[in-house]
């Protein structure tokens, strides 16, 4: 039952309070890690990359919460991880657990029952331990190999009891581990795209244009000989909105658009005396297949353009593309 009015200056002031005490947590913890945790992370860092199996994340609670964000940003970003729920691995969930992995156990008090019921079945593994715990003299950190302290002065819940700035710490504490081992792995924007192909920057660093683009007799394409009818009977056909003027060896000389026309026909020219030479952008913008989709989009709109033609590396005609694949590819 509500007691007080939502909408008055203390809930404004309880929830800036919050955030002012979480702040001041990530400051601490940042300060801790450049000073007297920094050799225990850079361990913690030396352990994982030499993991040849998962990180396997623990937590419960809260902790287990955070502790599968933190096994879903590893993964995303080079480090194979899962996350395993302590109480069903008492369970026979700990036969996930391999000796080539390395556990990362999260508890902000260090003395969760369901953590340390597993800690010796886990010791018996030999696999390293790193334990983000808020009590370094806790159960869970005497027995890590490594524990990382992310303890925090107090919690932002006004009864100092829900686990809240204790909860931004461990998650925190998590990023800074994942891009540390990021940067170590060389991991780039293209390793990120194929962890993450459904996404848009997937399919930005994933997309080719040969898999967008029209093939075949798909390709709107004319003689420089061709009437100006014909021409416009290919365009038509075609839908691209514009056609190639081809050599005889199938190499593009020139490109007529939608956008040609209208200046055509402007100018008052009478168009069915003209071939397609006659009305013909020379020099047309070409790209190659295996080019980035996302490359064909800069060049549309760099040079305020809405299609590209295709080209081997002997320079012929092999596909087009435009602005309109590109979006119901959701590229642009």
């Amino acid at each position: 039952m509500l007691t007080k009015d939502p909408r008055g200056p203390r809930a404004v002031e309880l929830g800036a309070q919050a955030l002012e005490i979480e702040t001041e947590a990530l400051a601490a913890l940042r300060d801790r890690l450049r000073g007297p945790m920094a050799e225990a992370f850079a361990r913690v860092v030396e352990i994982v990359l030499s993991c040849h199996g998962r990180v396997v994340v623990m937590g419960m609670g809260k902790s287990g919460h955070v502790g599968r964000k933190i096994a879903a940003t590893l993964a995303s970003t080079g480090t194979p991880a899962m996350f395993v729920h302590p109480g069903e691995a008492s369970h026979g969930d700990l036969g996930m657990v391999t000796a080539s992995d390395v556990v990362l156990m999260l508890s902000n008090s260090g003395e969760s029952d369901e953590l340390n019921v597993i800690l010796p079945v886990v010791k018996r593994l030999q696999v390293p331990i790193i334990a983000f715990t808020g009590r370094p003299g806790s159960t869970l950190a005497r027995h890590a190999d490594v524990a990382l302290d992310s303890g925090v002065a107090q919690e932002a819940c006004p009864l100092n009891l829900a686990p809240t700035a204790s909860t931004t710490a461990q998650l925190a504490l998590g990023d800074a581990l994942a891009v540390a081992l990021l940067d170590l792995r060389g991991f780039k924007e293209a390793d990120f795209a194929r962890s993450h192909p459904g996404g848009a920057l997937g399919r930005k660093l994933l997309m080719h244009v040969r898999d967008l683009m029209r093939q075949g007799d798909a390709v709107p394409r004319v003689a420089p000989s061709t009437p100006f009818t014909e021409v416009m009977r290919e365009m038509s056909a075609k839908g691209l909105g514009a056609t190639a003027i081809v050599d005889d060896a199938g190499r593009p000389i020139g490109v007529f658009t939608d956008g040609d026309l209208r200046r055509e026909i402007e100018k008052g020219v009478d168009l069915r005396r003209l071939t397609a030479a006659d009305v013909m952008r020379p020099h047309p913008r070409t790209i190659g297949a295996d080019k980035l989709a996302v490359d064909a989009a800069d060049m549309m709109e760099a040079h305020r353009i809405t299609s590209v033609l295709v080209t081997d590396d002997a320079g012929v005609l092999i596909g087009a593309i435009n602005s309109n694949d590109l979006m119901r590819a959701k590229v642009i």
